[in-house]
């Protein structure tokens, strides 16, 4: 499938005087891979005007031009690899960015991996030991946010639950964290159904689950084929409680979803709510600053939580860049940029305060989660 693509230079800034060509060191070019089209593109499209947003901001790092390159991998994770590959070996970007769904995001962490390119994933990636090696994530791991979940559950007075999500990766990782944290609760998990992201109808999951009884209906799922599972709990007038992922955050999931998604509670970053926030939290100011430079590159305010992830990543791209050493284009530099992705410490972004370290490409930890309610077709933060 032909991929899409779109290069963005500051031809502003190249005719300021301040920033005349002779004052910046080489290019620095950052591959981007999101899901434009398809049926991830609910996420996807945030996540464009995101980083959107964050180059707008920032078109400039390290005093270093920045040229931004975005490719669609169509919702396809075989798509995804290839766009990183001709990233990498074609465009000869010094980072990658992306993409919007967990197996994509897999496939471009695999070739991140063998060209030894440094990712920077707005999306979780599950890979074991040294596959890690290369990759970093700003979103939340599903172990934190479901764990979030579980203790709501458990205050609640749930005793059973039933899962119901995607039959990909996502899915696995929303299972193995709904298991693990509820079982360390002492709620029972009494039903696993699956269904493929491009199904239309999940009638006959919801009948075996309802079937159950459960207290309660987590859904590991993500983006506007999401709301299948609530639409058909509804349809069998279902009474238990919902809940999902910080994967549904986005307007055409709520509008999509519409009645059937009130009181459903799900785990969110700290931008979703910011207004919110103490006014001494940091996460409260970096979150509003990147409501004005979202606002100003797209015209409209954000409805997402989405966006904000690649504008994490962009921060941390830009908090590294200026302690990597070596010029881009090089093996070395990749290298060093890598090496110094790694050694972030409390870097505050929109949706936490970031720690990598070679042992966690998950930089995020309680400080990253809030959990938030529908109500009215609006998400209101859970005290």
């Amino acid at each position: 499938m032909a991929s899409r693509s779109r290069v963005l230079r500051p031809l502003a800034l190249l005719a300021a005087s301040a920033f005349a060509v002779g004052a910046f060191a080489a290019d620095l070019k950052v591959g981007v891979i999101s899901s434009l089209s398809g049926p991830v593109s609910a996420l996807g499209i945030p996540y464009e005007k995101g980083i959107r947003a964050a180059y707008a901001q920032m078109p400039a790092i390290a005093g270093r031009k920045v040229e931004l390159i975005v490719l669609d991998d169509a919702s396809d994770p075989t798509t995804a690899g290839r766009n990183a590959r001709k990233l990498a070996t074609e465009d000869k970007v010094d980072v990658l960015i992306g993409t919007s769904g967990v197996p994509g995001a897999m496939a471009i962490a695999a070739v991140a991996r063998e060209l030894n390119v440094p990712l920077i994933s707005p999306t979780p990636v599950s890979l074991p030991g040294a596959e890690n090696g290369w990759t970093v994530s700003v979103s939340q791991p599903f172990e934190l946010m479901v764990a979030a979940v579980v203790e709501k559950m458990k205050a609640a007075g749930v005793k059973t639950v039933a899962f119901i999500g995607f039959s990909d990766a996502l899915g696995d990782l929303a299972y193995d964290s709904l298991v693990k944290s509820a079982g360390e609760a002492g709620i029972k998990v009494v039903a696993n159904e699956r269904y493929a992201r491009t199904d239309s109808s999940v009638a006959g999951q919801v009948l075996k689950i309802v079937a159950q009884r459960p207290d309660a209906v987590f859904a590991g799922n993500s983006g506007t084929p999401g709301a299948l599972p609530y639409l058909a709990l509804a349809e069998r007038n279902y009474k238990g409680r919902i809940y999902g992922t910080h994967g549904l955050i986005n307007a055409d999931f709520v509008r999509v979803g519409g009645k059937s998604i009130e009181g459903l509670e799900v785990p969110s970053g700290p931008v979703l709510v910011a207004e919110q926030l103490p006014a001494d939290n940091p996460i409260r100011k970096v979150s509003m600053d990147f409501r004005a430079a979202y606002q100003k590159a797209n015209g409209a305010p954000p409805v997402d939580a989405f966006s904000s992830y690649t504008y994490d990543a962009y921060l941390l791209l830009a908090n590294a860049a200026a302690r990597a050493k070596g010029e881009p284009g090089t093996p070395a530099y990749r290298q060093s940029l890598k090496d110094a992705i790694v050694a972030t410490r409390e870097l505050v972004g929109t949706h936490g305060i970031y720690n990598f370290t070679p042992d966690s490409r998950y930089g995020s930890d309680k400080r990253a989660v809030v959990i938030v309610r529908m109500e009215k077709g609006q998400w209101k933060l859970v005290p």
